[in-house]
């Protein structure tokens, strides 16, 4: 492989905002996936991730489509998502499972649950290096070649109106995309440096806490709060974790919760059944993703209500981890059920995929 744009890269990265900045940008949807850099010379395609290790053996079907669907000789910044079985929406859960160590899963996956590529950025075509020129050009180039590419690869959705990339905002999360991205159209690729501005879904939950997980730094330290709502049934479902915590928090925490500790049987969630609502794939599944990450926790008297932000929901859980707000003491844990959650504006993911 011999391009003017070399692996690995690391990809332009963008920062949380609470508003969409306005005037000189280009909009574009916030896709759920893998971030990957495309590297193609010839028949030498390699799938950069966001930590600049090859992505290459877990996607095949994908390197036979961008052969097929890109320039002989580019480099494309972009995004590998996976469509759910019903076509109307991005399935994060279902591409991690594309990451496992078998090849012979690995072709099995690749032939049940094929992904897609959505390009963003352009940084390399044939001997030119795109790196230094302002976005709009980047992103002209990048329309140009790929005018006659077909499904699975496509050229993100854009704008430069900042009212219709609002009305994105509120409107594609249905198809299960994360919120909404403003790029500086005279800004150059910036490798690892936060030069662009994200808006993201944020709500808020009252959930039970029934367990914490330690910290790596010590057992008398808070990693993680682990959280549950009722569902229709009466069950307490684990939806997931909320972190970011100082070190002072953490001790606190530790001191604070342990009065709840669960030292009698009957706790909702047996073991075993702990990682339901974790993002990360089971450690039976082999993924380099897991590594030796321990998944036991320590279970807690589901007495205590704690108010949440988050992002949105993928199935029963939360997609990302929560951010801690506050205690609750004046909600009862029974009262803590999915009916409080807003339910996201339908969309189909077609349309934003313009297929």
């Amino acid at each position: 492989m011999d391009l003017p744009v070399m692996p690995p890269v690391a990809p332009m990265l963008a920062k949380s905002v609470s508003a969409l900045p306005r005037g000189d940008y280009l909009y574009e949807p916030k896709w759920d996936g893998f971030r990957s850099i495309i590297f193609r010379d010839g028949d030498d395609v390699e799938i950069g991730s966001r930590n600049e290790k090859p992505m290459t053996r877990y996607f095949p079907e994908l390197v036979d489509a961008l052969r097929q669907n890109l320039p002989e000789r580019c480099v494309l910044d972009g995004e590998i998502v996976m469509v759910a079985p019903d076509g109307k929406r991005l399935d994060f859960e279902l591409l991690q499972q594309r990451i496992h160590p078998a090849a012979s899963r690995v072709k099995l996956l690749a032939e049940e649950t094929p992904v897609r590529f959505v390009a963003f950025d352009l940084l390399a075509l044939g001997d030119v290096d795109y790196r230094d020129r302002p976005f709009s050009e980047r992103r002209e180039a990048l329309v140009e070649a790929l005018k006659t590419a077909q499904a699975p690869v496509s050229v993100t959705a854009a704008t430069d109106d900042a009212d219709l990339a609002q009305d994105w905002f509120g409107r594609f999360e249905g198809a299960g995309l994360d919120g909404v991205v403003a790029k500086p159209l005279a800004g150059p690729y910036a490798p690892n440096k936060r030069t662009m501005a994200k808006l993201k879904h944020e709500r808020t939950a009252d959930c039970v806490l029934a367990g914490y997980r330690v910290h790596k730094s010590g057992p008398d330290l808070i990693g993680s709060l682990l959280l549950g709502l009722y569902n229709d049934d009466g069950v307490l479902v684990n939806v997931g974790a909320a972190s970011s915590f100082s070190m002072d928090r953490r001790r606190e925490l530790f001191e604070e919760l342990q009065p709840l500790v669960a030292v009698e049987d009957g706790h909702p969630w047996a073991e075993g059944e702990q990682e339901n609502g974790t993002r990360t794939p089971r450690n039976s599944e082999g993924s380099r993703w897991s590594g030796k990450k321990d998944f036991s926790f320590v279970p807690l008297r589901p007495e205590r209500v704690v108010e949440v932000r988050y992002d949105h929901m993928e199935g029963e859980r939360f997609r990302h981890v929560a951010q801690f707000s506050r205690w609750r003491q004046d909600r009862t844990p029974e009262s803590c059920t999915y009916e409080q959650l807003e339910e996201p504006v339908k969309f189909d993911l077609a349309e934003v995929l313009g297929s």
